[in-house]
């Protein structure tokens, strides 16, 4: 094959002496410029030492560039260059290149942490910022620093901020490569594409604008879609359009070997070639003769799914930075054309970037990594560190998998996970139950294989995988099938059938359902959330589920895949956590202290009946919460509680070591000066007629009770020696009673030095007069009450001078 020029060419020496000087280096180089397929050859010829490992993020490329280099050589794939990728390789003992995929690259360190024979590793694409390619750079540059000082690092990028990775390489150098391209005209929307019943969905608005591209431009078209599916709808919406000389082509990374070579070979003559591609083709691969890009606008990215447990593929709107990438692919080779799916006002909204995966990712993997590897975050050089939350719970899933102990060290069944290529939920399931769980566990890495919605339950699909034509996509399922065959042959042997509930709850432990009272098919997962399902799916009336699959509704989830799971195999599956539990607590709904004793698995409960000998001390604890529920306006009814208040809070501007009467104070407290007065309260209605004073005048030492009845007494004494309770809670202290009692009174009735505000009542109980100034009162006022009063309540005593009569209740005999 002959090699033509590329960008890359003149910068090779300078790289090449970097290495050799510094064992380590950046490279920056636009899309197109030929890093990937001319350096590792040009590491080779200056002589590097052993093996060249070259991390490639896709698959795709990975097989691409290896065939690359090798037809350079002219030589075959598997020689000097070959690939290394999951359930495919293409090596020999005499491969010198090989092209591995990120999760082959982490089994190497791991299990030879030294790298032996390798001499140079290659970060290539490290601008996609995938996972694997974070922790891999992290665990290569400590293998660099504490084993092999002599292992070269070289990381490759098309767009990345260059000084943050050479600062994390301790100062590498950074080399930039000049790209070639052409000028490329960007055509926008006029309008927002249309949305809404009705509008066209993506695929077909893509199909409608490459269409016109067509129809204004030659040369080769390159089609950016989010993923297969849409390529394979919109692929249904071209060809039907396509005029004769063209050939619309798909390219996405479960593509057959065969087709993507196809899709990257030069079109035949007098053919024009429409590539259908997904963001693969940004930078990762070169396809000859495109002048036209079509960009729809989406990006599909790994995201953490709350819903399925896993990562799961999102898509998003593209980045400002995606959108360049893919505008540049139409000026490689000619000036060339760019056609956005989008209106040019709509792209201030962009993002500028797209996140790390590791900042957005299931992080369950890269903990177990970690714990194998037997260090924390903190001690490897990651450019982007986990977030500290999504590690913690990453964590405590593999510890619950029992993938790690409670010290947080990897365990014996840890370590048979992380050598399968699975996700730790689904390689717990595959060593539990062996090849049988082999197509579930291929069922649930991939995305739904029923061409249309016909429930959530697992085992219709697993149906489909086995009945090829059927109402399963033939693709998808031929992809599932042979996944299934060859996990198959790593799992272990086992005797004991297994359902399709019970293996998908070995994985999802978490999301064991139970069937919530009543007949809508409202479910709690053992996790303690809230779940549902369509009440129209054939699953709703179960009584347990193992549920793989949510929308990630934090309220209540809707369950998208799930399976039948019977009691007896919950119980036989999770015995030893099966805990009997007693319960005593204040159920909101009924208003009342209820004892229960329980079964439970996480937060289902399989079995309930009454405790029926709780101990006073559980009870009362239960009642106490009852009385933080509904708040201490439960105790309105028992005035001295609110007598009591109402004197500490008056006394403690002298003394502020009184207990503070407030509500919240008092409720914070309880535990102290009420729980133990509620042995016997049950229930709401306990609680209202209990009289709290008690327990709170309890809470007084000798030494405070005494003082607060010197500083607001309780009552004031009446000259017929009763006593009037004062209520401290007005503005000012303050008591009732009957007029006649305070004849013969000359002084105002005084609390602490300072006047009662008195309310004088008539024989019948009601207010006639409120004063300050009892003498005043007398000596004024009185005779106008006097004058209206008797006639009034004529047996009753009204002197003309109260001063000098003697106090009493009592009435005139009748007839006197």
């Amino acid at each position: 094959m002959t090699r033509s020029a590329l960008p890359i060419d003149p910068i090779l020496p300078d790289l090449v002496a970097a290495l050799a000087a510094h064992g380590r280096a950046v490279l920056q180089a636009p899309p197109g410029a030929g890093k990937t397929t001319r350096v590792p050859p040009a590491l080779l010829a200056a002589g590097a030492p052993g093996r060249i490992l070259m991390l490639e993020p896709r698959r795709l490329a990975a097989r691409a560039s290896a065939e690359r280099m090798a037809a350079e050589l002219g030589e075959p794939v598997g020689r000097t260059v070959g690939y290394t990728m999951r359930g495919e390789a293409r090596v020999s003992a005499g491969t010198r290149i090989e092209v591995v995929t990120e999760g082959i690259l982490t089994r190497r360190l791991q299990a030879d942490p030294g790298l032996d024979g390798v001499s140079t590793l290659i970060f290539d694409e490290f601008h996609e910022r995938s996972l694997q390619a974070d922790l891999g750079l992290a665990l290569a540059w400590e293998v660099r620093g504490a084993l092999r000082p002599d292992l070269r690092l070289l990381v490759m990028s098309a767009t990345l901020d260059a000084a943050p990775v050479a600062a994390l390489l301790d100062a590498a150098p950074v080399l930039t490569a000049q790209g070639r391209a052409f000028p490329v005209d960007t055509r926008w929307l006029d309008t927002p594409p249309a949305s809404g019943r009705g509008a066209p969905r993506l695929p077909e608005a893509a199909a409608d604008l490459t269409c016109r591209a067509l129809g204004e431009t030659e040369g080769g078209v390159l089609v950016f879609l989010p993923g297969e599916a849409e390529i394979r709808r919109c692929l249904a919406a071209l060809t039907p359009r396509l005029p004769a000389d063209c050939i619309a082509l798909p390219l996405y990374g479960a593509l057959p070997a065969a087709a993507q070579r196809d899709a990257l070979a030069p079109a035949a003559p007098g053919l024009r070639k429409i590539v259908l591609a997904t963001a693969i083709a940004e930078t990762s691969l070169t396809i000859d003769g495109i002048r036209v890009v079509v960009d729809a606008g989406r990006a599909r990215r790994a995201r953490f799914d709350p819903g399925s447990g896993m990562s799961r593929l999102v898509t998003e709107r593209v980045t400002r930075a995606e959108a360049e990438q893919r505008r540049g692919r139409a000026g490689r080779v000619a000036p060339g054309i760019c056609y956005r799916m989008w209106t040019r006002g709509a792209e201030g909204a962009l993002a500028a970037f797209p996140p790390a995966e590791i900042e957005a990712a299931d992080l369950t993997g890269l903990a177990l990594e970690l714990a194998q590897w037997g260090a924390g975050p903190e001690a490897l050089a990651f450019l982007t560190p986990p977030p500290a939350a999504a590690l913690a719970e990453a964590q405590a899933l593999l510890t619950g998998l029992g993938a790690l102990d409670a010290a947080g060290r990897i365990t014996d069944h840890g370590r048979a996970l992380a050598a399968l290529p699975l996700h730790p939920r689904l390689g717990h399931m595959l060593t539990r139950a062996g090849a049988q769980a082999a197509p579930l566990a291929a069922l649930l890495g991939e995305r739904d294989p029923l061409r249309a919605p016909q429930g959530c339950d697992l085992d219709l699909r697993l149906r489909a995988l086995r009945q090829p034509g059927g109402v399963g996509d033939p693709a998808t399922c031929k992809r599932i099938a042979a996944e299934a065959r060859r996990l198959a042959r790593r799992a272990p042997a086992t005797d004991a059938p297994m359902t399709t509930g019970e293996m998908a709850a070995l994985a999802y432990p978490d999301r064991i359902a139970l069937h919530r009272p009543g007949d809508a098919p409202r479910f709690v997962l053992s996790g303690g959330k809230g779940a549902a399902l369509p009440e129209d799916d054939p699953l709703a009336a179960q009584r347990l589920l193992a549920v793989t699959d949510l929308d990630g509704d934090p309220r209540e989830a809707r369950i998208r895949r799930a399976a039948p799971l019977s009691e007896s195999s919950l119980r036989a599956l999770f015995a030893d956590r099966i805990e009997a539990v007693t319960v005593c607590a204040w159920s909101r709904r009924e208003r009342r202290v209820t004892a229960r004793v329980q079964e439970r698995l996480g937060a289902l409960v399989l079995s309930d009946r009454a405790w029926s000998d709780a101990p006073d001390t559980e009870l009362a604890r239960a009642a106490l919460d009852g009385v933080r529920e509904l708040g201490l306006g439960l105790f309105d009814g028992a005035r001295g509680f609110t007598l009591l208040r109402a004197r500490l809070a008056a006394a403690r501007a002298a003394r502020p070591d009184l207990p503070d009467p407030s509500d919240v104070a008092l409720l914070e407290q309880a535990d102290d000066w009420l729980l133990p007065f509620l042995g016997q309260v049950r229930s709401a209605a306990d609680l209202r007629a209990f009289d709290p004073t008690p327990a709170l005048r309890a809470a007084l030492d000798f030494d405070q009770a005494q003082a607060l009845d010197r500083l607001a007494p309780p009552a004031y004494t009446t000259p017929l020696g009763r006593r009037i309770p004062i209520d401290y809670s007005a503005e000012r202290p303050e008591i009732a009673l009957r007029l006649q009692e305070l004849f013969g009174e000359t002084r105002h009735p005084q609390v602490g030095g300072q006047p009662l505000r008195v309310t004088l009542l008539s024989p019948a109980g009601r207010p006639v007069q409120t004063t300050m100034d009892l003498p005043g009162f007398w000596a004024g006022s009185y005779a106008d009450v006097r004058k209206d009063m008797r006639a009034r309540y004529p047996r009753h005593p009204w002197p003309e001078d109260p001063t000098r009569a003697d106090p009493t209740l009592r009435a005139k005999p009748r007839g006197r």
